[in-house]
């Protein structure tokens, strides 16, 4: 059975840990969590667990480099594990989805976002999937770079734990369905609808 890679973006380090912009850990976390497996550190500098994912062979990774240089770490991994950009998911934070939803997409543009940029720039491709986890704008005139860099509001911190399980059930929903069956599946859904009754 194909192998798949499964990217979480994110910085390393305890700083960066409850950020926004390392959604993507937290979610190959929870994935690592399901495959009853541990991350050990790999050449490819990325932390790797070699499990599955969905009933499928699968690599789970974080980068260790910065969120600007991913692309090297994952160019590495799909070389040394040969996975095709077609079966590369990567998951991370995005600004231009709302905090509570979750989409799943194929290619497109990086939306500014230094991790898909140098991930894209790495693979040669754009072609690779991406789970994308909202954040939102940020509030008034705070900078993007500031806002990414923080950690979530209170607020969010509630409803966290039930989004990075609902992502980690958009990436296996990709490789068990594909591409179009999970759009159907999740894009309708925010977490207004979402959350079941407490």
């Amino acid at each position: 059975m194909d192998r798949w890679l499964i990217v979480g973006l994110g910085n390393p380090g305890s700083t960066y840990a409850d950020n926004r912009h390392n959604a993507g850990f937290m979610v190959l976390d929870e994935l690592a969590a399901r495959a009853g497996g541990r991350f050990k550190v790999h050449k490819a500098r990325a932390e790797v667990l070699e499990g599955r994912a969905a009933d499928a062979p699968a690599v789970l990774a974080k980068p260790l480099t910065f969120m600007n240089l991913s692309g090297g770490p994952v160019k590495a991994l799909a070389d040394f594990y040969k996975v095709p950009p077609a079966r590369v998911i990567v998951v991370h934070d995005e600004l231009d989805v709302p905090y509570g939803a979750l989409r799943a997409k194929l290619g497109g543009g990086d939306n500014g976002h230094n991790g898909l940029k140098s991930i894209t720039s790495a693979l040669s491709t754009k072609d690779y999937l991406r789970v994308r986890f909202g954040i939102g704008r940020p509030p008034g005139r705070m900078d993007a770079a500031t806002f990414v860099l923080r950690d979530f509001a209170t607020a969010e911190r509630k409803d966290l734990p039930f989004l990075v399980d609902r992502a980690a059930d958009v990436v296996e929903s990709l490789i068990r369905n594909g591409l179009e069956a999970t759009q159907n599946s999740f894009h309708a859904v925010d977490l207004s609808v979402a959350r079941p009754p407490r």
